[in-house]
Order: structure tokens, then C-alpha cells, then sequence
């Protein structure tokens, strides 16, 4: 295999990745409870094994709360929390079945033709 062909393998796994895609990683911590921004990166780093740098993290706050998707809380202190929306819930919702349905049709076809036990 060429170099090449080696880093148009990684370019492939990073793209597989895209479940781990942030504004999706911030809906599923806020669907928990509203949290600051700390707390969302704490949070996704210990449940879905996801470091998300503070400038990402805000950027996709931002969006999100741009969308409607979750909303800022009054805050006593400099911390701002956020909590999702009916909005963000719903998105999050149809996001997570059709996550579900690949996931499920994967294990499947992993189980019947490679006898992934882990499947």
C-alpha cells in the first residue's frame, strides 16, 4: 500500500467518525439537564469519549441556540446554562433513530456474514 493510499484510508475513518459530529454530541449532553459550557465538555468527554475544545464548543452553542435548538438560562454567576429546546429534542430524537437504524442494520449484517459475536 502507498502512502497515499494510506492516508485515503484515514481520511475514510475520520469520516466514518461523523457520529461524533458536535452540535449532535452538546443536544445529547443537554437532553441529561441544562449544564455551562464546562460541564457539556466534562460531560461528553466522560459519557461518549469525545474532547471538545472551547472554541468549537462555543461555536456550536452558538449555532445551536441560532436554530432554536437549545436556549441559555439565567445565570447568577458568569457561567451560562443552556438547556435544549421541544425543538432540540425533537431534532436529537429523529437523529438518534436513524443513528439506531444504521447501527442496528450494521450489527446485523456483521453478525450473519463476518459472525462478529460483538455485534
Amino acid at each position: 500500500m502507498s502512502e497515499r493510499d494510506g492516508e485515503q484510508e484515514g481520511d475514510m475513518t475520520e469520516r466514518l467518525d461523523r457520529w461524533a459530529d458536535p452540535p449532535l454530541l452538546v443536544l445529547a449532553s443537554l437532553a441529561e439537564e441544562p449544564k455551562h459550557g464546562y460541564a457539556i465538555t466534562q460531560d461528553v468527554a466522560d459519557t461518549m469519549g469525545v474532547r471538545l475544545s472551547a472554541g468549537t464548543l462555543y461555536a456550536v452553542i452558538s449555532r445551536l441556540e441560532s436554530r432554536g435548538l437549545i436556549e441559555p438560562l439565567e445565570s447568577e454567576d458568569r457561567r451560562r446554562p443552556y438547556r435544549l429546546t421541544a425543538a432540540g429534542a425533537h431534532a436529537l430524537a429523529v437523529q438518534s433513530e436513524r443513528m439506531n437504524q444504521v447501527a442496528s442494520v450494521a450489527r446485523e449484517r456483521l453478525r450473519t456474514h463476518y459472525g462478529w459475536a460483538g455485534a
